[in-house]
């Protein structure tokens, strides 16, 4: 019996993932599945780029907007959550349309990696978020890469949140974070994945990552983080995103309006930058123009699911 067939879009930040997905999901009698580690936290929209209710014409998605952000939400959670919404919607006699930029969830499905579900050790976390504060963060990323160099490839040096999950999950399981996913690897794909990745020319991809930027600012991407910190008390890994620590220090002083969005900008397109690479790893993946008109996208995907 043949595999039922789940189709994957996934490319860097900007690259126009969300319009194309929701005019492919009205062709096809899909619905959409996010893949972005972002866009499942509450009160986080802006910075987030969630699709809005006019974006997402009448099309069903699924895992945005249902996590509050001082709750810790794992990869582990997204695999469960996402097989879930997959299987709704093929009961559904729909087709599953997999949608986002979060390199690690993309590969979670595609190759069933297993998560271990690891209990936080709260302690040894406190312990080396103290350790990033007083001895700085690139301290424990050269730590991290004496013990897991082929994990620490894909991570940058001022993400602390990965940086930290490789050295805890060598601290709780005496096992690096790269010999745990090839232990996993060893099931089969539930779907037949067909996946494509958007890229684009890179000068049009910063410069439409800049526009971005600029557009969440006047969204009112401030004041969206001054409610956060309002609301909450605490952001386990939610205020580490892409935007909201980068406002966070214009909040507490340490950058001018003008450096934070210069800041932010950069990071942004740096993250772009590994998205990519990150894709490139992917076997099977088929390549479309994020500037080509989104009807020959589309007749390229519909001819791949064949």
């Amino acid at each position: 019996m043949s595999k039922p067939k789940v189709v994957v879009i996934c490319g860097p930040t900007a690259s126009g993932k969300t319009a194309l997905s929701i005019e492919l999901a009205k062709r096809i009698g899909g619905e959409i599945v996010s893949c972005d580690s972002m866009q499942i936290y509450q009160d986080m929209t802006i910075g987030t780029a969630k699709p809005t209710v006019e974006e997402m014409d009448g099309i069903k998605h699924y895992l945005i907007d249902f996590v509050p952000p001082n709750r810790r939400y794992s990869v582990a959670d997204f695999k469960k959550d996402a097989k879930q919404a997959i299987q709704e919607i093929l009961a559904r006699g729909k087709v599953p349309i997999i949608v986002g930029g979060t390199g690690l969830y993309v590969n979670s499905l595609i190759y069933e990696i297993e998560y271990s579900e690891m209990e936080p050790d709260e302690k040894y976390r406190k312990q080396l978020e103290e350790r990033a504060k007083q001895e700085g963060l690139e301290k424990l990323y050269e730590e991290a890469v004496k013990i897991d160099k082929q994990a620490m490839e894909k991570v940058s040096k001022n993400d602390q949140k990965r940086i930290l999950r490789v050295l805890e999950i060598y601290h709780q399981t005496g096992k690096t974070k790269t010999q745990q996913e090839r232990e996993s690897r060893q099931k089969k794909p539930e779907y037949d994945y067909r996946i494509f990745g958007i890229t684009m020319d890179r000068q049009k991809l910063y410069e439409r990552i800049n526009l971005r930027v600029d557009l969440m600012i006047k969204q009112g991407l401030i004041q969206e983080v001054q409610s956060l910190i309002q609301k909450y008390d605490a952001f386990p890994t939610a205020m580490q995103g892409l935007g909201y620590k980068e406002v966070v220090e214009y909040l507490n002083g340490t950058l001018t309006k003008e450096e934070m969005i210069e800041k932010l900008k950069m990071e942004t397109r740096r993250y772009a930058k590994r998205q990519l690479t990150w894709f490139r790893r992917i076997e099977n993946l088929i390549w479309l123009d994020g500037l080509e008109v989104k009807e020959k996208n589309i007749a390229i995907i519909l001819e791949e699911m064949k």
